[in-house]
């Protein structure tokens, strides 16, 4: 039977007792005088409980704390006397014995020395502990007792549940992606004056990243089914972080270049999303899906607050050319500690503990790696295409506010450079934080029983509606400071897609989960790509006004389609 016990010290000297309090009092047993002697000895007064929990075939716990500053402790017998050690009916855990004088009847032998201590039951060989050498440093160092052997407990960083680990490495991969997506919007205004670029050239050189990004998201979705997600997150950032150090050059070559350039950064963001669906579908129980998603895409939200904020000091300090640099080179810190922390399950991390294991699979195992995907039934399934749809709608009004806002404030509300990008933060740091609101109040519904399609049914609905209807009242403010709030109030309400749309690819089909993202995003991708260019044109013929008209027509057909169609039920195994 295994014993854990917990062991806090500030001077392990005083742990395991001096000998000078061997046979102090011959009328004590032996059980007390190892209480006495060696745990309430010298001046530090080190107390030794023991706690029996319930359901685990009485395994004792053993807890030795230092009181050095305790005065006149008073040790307490709360132990049954008609209860043997090997008995079930031990109170549960919160009930402790505290050995002193007359715990003759529970522990007969107990053998001490500087390095080892052994205690047996009265009627049969429980457990056996041994403490080998060690030494405890000042502070509130731990050691476990676990198995019969004594080791220090890990730092707390240590102890922080893995699968959380693997949120917060995905979510800082999305911070840089949107980091190296974002500069572009702050650093156009200045290149376009040095190269003498129109509105309609600005929208082709934004759009152009959508081509790579296009050509990715299924194929990242399949290679993250098949060989894992570690790897394919791992060379997307990569490879756009490359794309991002090389685009000052390429915009100096000539503006081909520079369309090739933006398309091959799209390339490598275009596998981050299907590639993190696909690890977090792997790692991350139900119960923890929205607040996990919403933490990851509430990267990509200060990802882009830190672009738009950095950028314009950047700009004005070292040019337009060091946003790309600096930017892209950080990717390869991330890199570092991906290959070192990350694996694409849980069953191939060989530090994973068995109770976290247990927590992620739900007392199951993984299924295997997809090899053929089924192309024929998931086109054929209605929730899936509700997906797609939405996702067309939800991006369009996304990607425009993306790219077109920082030009929106400087030539509608006649912000200077510095201006916009700080201005164009406050909406993306309301996302951020409405993007984990809405993940905790997704996932605290389920919790309560609200069944898993009525939440995201709920969470979307507030995710098309609240931006539609704060764009409608862009055409009424008079003001820059109700402008800029309306922007906030849209993004804000648009960041409880994460807990909608956004988690419904695992909903529905987690084995497939990449390949799912992968399809919705495409059609996200597609209005990214329409969307952005559309806007350049727009803005030629006509308005800002007609702009944001499109947008909430879309929110509105997003809206019905969803409600008609989608499910959070498992549709695809």
């Amino acid at each position: 039977m295994a014993i854990g016990g917990l062991i806090s010290n500030r001077n392990f000297g005083s742990l395991i007792g001096s000998e000078q309090h061997k046979g102090e009092e011959s009328g004590i047993s032996t059980a007390a005088r190892f209480a006495r002697g060696s745990i309430f000895c010298g001046k530090f007064h080190s107390r030794m409980d023991i706690a029996f929990t319930s359901g685990f075939s009485c395994s004792p716990v053993l807890r030795v704390t230092n009181h050095s500053n305790e005065k006149n402790l008073k040790p307490l017998t709360t132990y049954s006397q008609k209860t043997s050690l090997g008995c079930p009916s031990y109170p549960s855990v919160g009930n402790w014995i505290q050995l002193r004088k007359g715990t003759r009847q529970h522990f007969e032998n107990i053998k001490v020395n500087r390095t080892r201590a052994y205690y047996k039951s009265e009627e049969d060989d429980i457990a056996e502990a041994s403490v080998e050498s060690f030494k405890l440093g000042e502070g509130s160092s731990e050691a476990v007792l676990i198995g019969g052997n004594l080791q220090k407990a890990s730092p707390w960083w240590e102890q922080f549940p893995k699968r959380w680990a693997i949120v917060l490495l995905c979510f800082s991969a999305f911070l840089l992606c949107n980091m190296d997506r974002v500069n572009m919007s702050i650093a156009i205004l200045p290149m376009s004056q040095e190269f003498n670029w129109n509105s309609a050239t600005v929208g082709l050189i934004q759009s152009s990243f959508f081509w790579g990004y296009l050509m990715t998201q299924i194929l990242g979705g399949i290679w993250a089914d098949k060989i894992g997600g570690k790897l394919v997150l791992g060379f997307g950032v990569v490879w756009w972080s490359m794309a991002t150090i090389l685009t000052p050059i390429a915009a100096k070559m000539g503006l081909p270049f520079l369309l090739l350039m933006r398309a091959f950064m799209g390339i490598g963001e275009g596998v981050a999303m299907p590639a993190m669906n696909n690890i977090l579908s792997k790692w991350i129980p139900v119960s923890e899906r929205s607040r996990s998603l919403a933490l990851v895409y509430s990267g990509m939200y200060l990802g882009s607050v830190t672009g738009l904020a950095i950028s314009p000091m950047l700009i004005q300090k070292f040019g337009w050319p060091s946003v790309f640099y600096s930017f892209g080179s950080l990717g390869s810190i991330w890199f570092a500690l991906w290959l070192k922390k990350a694996y694409s399950t849980p069953e191939e991390d060989p530090e994973l503990s068995t109770q976290e294991k247990k927590i992620i699979l739900g007392g199951g195992t993984s299924k295997e790696a997809v090899t053929v995907i089924p192309w024929k039934l998931i086109l054929s399934k209605a929730p899936v295409w509700a997906l797609i749809i939405s996702h067309f709608c939800h991006n369009w009004g996304t990607f425009i506010l993306l790219t077109w806002m920082p030009t929106y404030y400087n030539q509608v509300l006649k912000f200077n450079l510095t201006e916009s990008g700080l201005l164009c933060v406050l909406p993306w740091l309301t996302m951020a934080v409405f993007a984990n609101i809405g993940g905790w109040i997704a996932d605290t519904l389920v919790s309560k029983g609200f069944s898993i399609t009525s939440v995201r049914k709920i969470m979307q609905s507030i995710g098309f509606l609240g931006p539609a209807f704060f764009l409608t009242q862009l055409s009424h403010v008079r003001t820059p400071a109700m402008a800029v709030l309306c922007m906030a109030c849209s993004q804000g309400s648009d960041a409880f897609s994460q807990s909608g749309l956004y988690s419904n690819h695992q909903d529905i089909g987690p084995r497939y989960a990449g390949v799912l993202l992968g399809l919705s995003n495409t059609a996200g991708v597609l209005a990214g790509v329409f969307g952005t260019a559309a806007t350049g044109y727009i803005l030629q013929r006509g308005s800002w006004d007609d702009v944001f008209k499109v947008a909430v027509a879309l929110y509105i057909i997003g809206t019905l389609v969803w409600n008609l169609f989608s499910t959070g039920e498992k549709i695809l195994d």
